[in-house]
């Protein structure tokens, strides 16, 4: 045999070891990076030993059974909210310190006989009952359309950051408005979110208080991982609200941040903050 030969065959006989290695071994997986991070954790709660109702709340740890609700069935608005406020108030005595925002509070009318003005929870309308998501959800244009066929004027659809009037602006607020107006309805809205045991968004964070989005991304315990805004919002959907987690394009998902960060315009950016 030739050198020539020799060599060709010894080449082969690598190449097939190398072959069969891999094989055997199957495909190598990239190593996963800091951002992705480990498998979402999941909120495990106690069972109850008379099979009644347990709801979580959002910190992966507080829970509490409620009595004559039976495991699978969803409470009323009222008792989701009884529920959400006895949760909080274990929650803060627990963690004294806890750097929490109060409630938004309104004006009231002083009480017959007194000059003091009274406070309450701001009074927002409760969604009606099954009420759905608009048919086929908000939009990248939010209504914009519609406008336009009030004001009789085509939308600017030409230069990016010029050759717009004041009426281009008006429809782009209008929109704008009108997707962070779908974002209030759905945060509000226990069977809009897809929650199975009548758990809304608002009921621990009324007006959206203590969401805190210019805080994010940043690392979340409950998670085991550094989380955006949006995952936030997936893991109180699956673990309060017991539902299942919305797409980041979901019309949902898309309309809940638009709120959340409206509620929070001219506060400074601060991720990584606790």
């Amino acid at each position: 045999m030739t050198f020539r030969m020799k060599l060709l065959v010894g080449t082969g006989a690598v190449l097939s070891f190398v072959g069969g290695a891999a094989l055997a071994t199957g495909p190598v997986s990239p190593p996963k990076t800091a951002a992705q991070g480990s498998e979402v954790k999941k909120h495990e709660l106690p069972v109850s030993k008379d099979g009644n109702l347990v709801v979580g709340l959002c910190d992966g740890e507080t829970s509490m059974e409620v009595k004559g609700v039976k495991a699978g069935q969803s409470l009323t608005r009222a008792q989701a909210q009884h529920v959400s406020g006895a949760l909080m108030e274990e929650w803060l005595r627990k963690n004294p310190n806890a750097n929490w925002d109060p409630a938004p509070m309104m004006a009231q009318a002083p009480a017959p006989g007194s000059t003091t003005p009274r406070t309450q929870q701001p009074r927002t309308p409760a969604p009606s009952v099954g009420a759905s998501v608009r048919p086929g959800g908000v939009t990248p244009e939010s209504g914009g359309s519609q406008v336009k066929k009030q004001i009789a004027t085509p939308i600017q659809d030409g230069h990016t950051y010029g050759a717009f009037s004041d009426r281009d602006e008006a429809i782009w607020a209008a929109s704008t408005e009108q997707f962070v107006d779908e974002g209030h309805r759905v945060f509000h809205d226990a069977q809009a979110i897809g929650g199975t045991v009548g758990i809304s968004c608002d009921m621990c964070h009324p007006d959206a208080s203590n969401t805190h989005p210019e805080t994010y991304p940043k690392y979340q315990v409950q998670l085991g991982r550094v989380a955006l805004l949006r995952d936030m919002i997936n893991w109180c959907i699956e673990n309060p609200a017991r539902g299942k987690p919305l797409a980041d394009g979901d019309p949902r998902m898309r309309a809940m941040e638009a709120y959340i960060y409206a509620k929070r315009k001219g506060v400074k950016l601060d991720y990584g903050k606790k």
